[in-house]
C-alpha cells in the first residue's frame, strides 16, 4: 500500500516538480473581473503579477470545495493508496475544513494535516512529508510527525507594503497603518496559524539586516528542508538577500532552492516580498 501526498496549490510548490515527487496539487482559485483562475493552469505566476500590477482593485481568492477533494481521495483509494493531505492554515483559509469534511468519509485511510502556515511555510512541510513518505513511514505515521514538526517551521516574510493583507482581511487597519508609515518594511511571520507583524525596518537595506538577523537567531536546521521565495515580477531584491546572508547557507546548503510565489498567496502580500522557510533547529 503506497501513501498518496495531497496538498493545496497555497504551498507554492510547482507542479512539474509536485509530478516529479509524486505529489498531487489541488488548485486554490483567484478571480480577476468576475473571472476565475485556478492557480498554475488557467494563469501563470507570471502572467498573475502582470495583472496585479496593472489591475485597479485588488483581486479575490477562494477555497477549494470539499468535492474537489472527495474525488481526488477517491481516486487514491481506488488504486489501493493511502492519503496524507497538507493543507494551507485553518485559520487562513476554509481549504483545510473543506478537507476534512472531505476525509470524514474515509477513517483511517486518509489524514488532513493543518500545515497552520502558508506558501513556503507550507511548502516546506509537504518536503518533508515526500521525505517520510520515501523512508517507508504509513499515512498515519506521516501525519502524526508532521503535526508535531510543524511547530518547528518558521517563515519569515519582508514585505513591501501592508496594504494588501490589510485589504484582504489578513490583518487589522491599525497594523497596516503602522508599517506603512515612514516608508517602513515590516517583517511578519506566522505564528499558530496566524499572521502577525514581527518587526518593522526603514528600507530595504535594513529590511533585509532585519530578516538575516531573525533567521539567525531562530537557527536553521539544514538537515531539513529550506525553502526562500518572492512576489512579484523581479527577483533582485531576493537576490540581494541571499548575497548579503551568505555566511548563514553557504556552509550548509550552497543553493538555496527558490520559489516565485503564486497568485492566491501573492493576492494577499502583493509584489515585492521576500520570504525564508524553515525548520528551526531543537
Amino acid at each position: 500500500m503506497a501513501v498518496r501526498i495531497i496538498a493545496d496549490s497555497g504551498s507554492d510548490m510547482e507542479l512539474d516538480y509536485a509530478l516529479e515527487q509524486g505529489v498531487t496539487i489541488v488548485p486554490l482559485k483567484v478571480t480577476f473581473d468576475d473571472t476565475e483562475y485556478a492557480q498554475d493552469i488557467d494563469i501563470s505566476r507570471t502572467e498573475f503579477y502582470e495583472r496585479l500590477i496593472e489591475c485597479d482593485t485588488i483581486p479575490t481568492t477562494s477555497q477549494i470545495a470539499p468535492g474537489e477533494f472527495q474525488v481526488l481521495f477517491e481516486e487514491a483509494l481506488a488504486s489501493g493508496d493511502e492519503v496524507v493531505c497538507i493543507c494551507l492554515s485553518g485559520k487562513l483559509s476554509g481549504t483545510y475544513n473543506s478537507a476534512c469534511i472531505a476525509a470524514a468519509s474515509y477513517p483511517h485511510r486518509v489524514y488532513v494535516v493543518d500545515s497552520k502556515n502558508a506558501t513556503i511555510g507550507e511548502r516546506v512541510l509537504v518536503e518533508r512529508a515526500i521525505t517520510l513518505r520515501d523512508e517507508g513511514l504509513t499515512a498515519q505515521e506521516i501525519a502524526r510527525q508532521l503535526e508535531q514538526e510543524r511547530e518547528e517551521v518558521r517563515l519569515v516574510a519582508l514585505l513591501d507594503t501592508l496594504e494588501y493583507l490589510k485589504k484582504g482581511g489578513r490583518i487589522s487597519a491599525a497594523t497596516a497603518l503602522a508599517g506603512n508609515l515612514l516608508s517602513i518594511k515590516p517583517v511578519v511571520t506566522v505564528e499558530d496559524g496566524e499572521v502577525v507583524m514581527a518587526g518593522k525596518a526603514r528600507g530595504s537595506k535594513q529590511g533585509n539586516n532585519l530578516l538575516r538577523k531573525m533567521v539567525e537567531e531562530k537557527g536553521v536546521d539544514f538537515s531539513r528542508p529550506v525553502q526562500i521565495g518572492y512576489t512579484g515580477l523581479d527577483n533582485s531584491t531576493l537576490r540581494k538577500y541571499v548575497a548579503d546572508s551568505a555566511e548563514l547557507y553557504e556552509s550548509t546548503r550552497p543553493e538555496l532552492p527558490i520559489s516565485l510565489v503564486g497568485s492566491v498567496i501573492g493576492t494577499h502580500v502583493g509584489p515585492g516580498a521576500i520570504a525564508v522557510a524553515f525548520f528551526q533547529k531543537d
